[in-house]
């Protein structure tokens, strides 16, 4: 069953959803802290190229089955047009500030 964006636990991992779901490239970038990192299956990647191929170019889409440690931790159903739908996990760090330093995905 799928957990509505706005029920999501922590604010910051909400922000994120939302924005990725609205293809807001300007409300994700503000989101993240300078300097932010991000893997996807344990390879890290620059955040803005990966962000713009996978997400915001491709049309990407979260529908969160599950939250925990604090919201900060997500299963998600992610598709784009590229890659079609998969079963994803999501591990946020948020800094003090409310703004994503790391944000790590990959197949669940």
């Amino acid at each position: 069953m799928t957990i509505q964006t706005a029920r999501l636990s922590d604010p910051a991992v909400r922000a994120f959803v939302t924005a990725v779901n609205a293809h807001d490239r300007e409300a994700f970038m503000r989101l993240l802290a300078p300097g932010a990192t991000m893997p996807d299956d344990g390879a890290d990647r620059d955040p803005a190229e990966w962000t713009e191929a996978e997400i915001f170019a491709t049309h990407g889409r979260l529908e969160v089955d599950n939250e925990s440690q604090g919201g900060r931790a997500l299963v998600a159903r992610y598709r784009n047009d590229t890659w079609g739908e998969m079963r994803t996990r999501w591990l946020f760090t948020v800094a003090e500030d409310g703004r994503i330093t790391r944000f790590e995905t990959g197949q669940a």
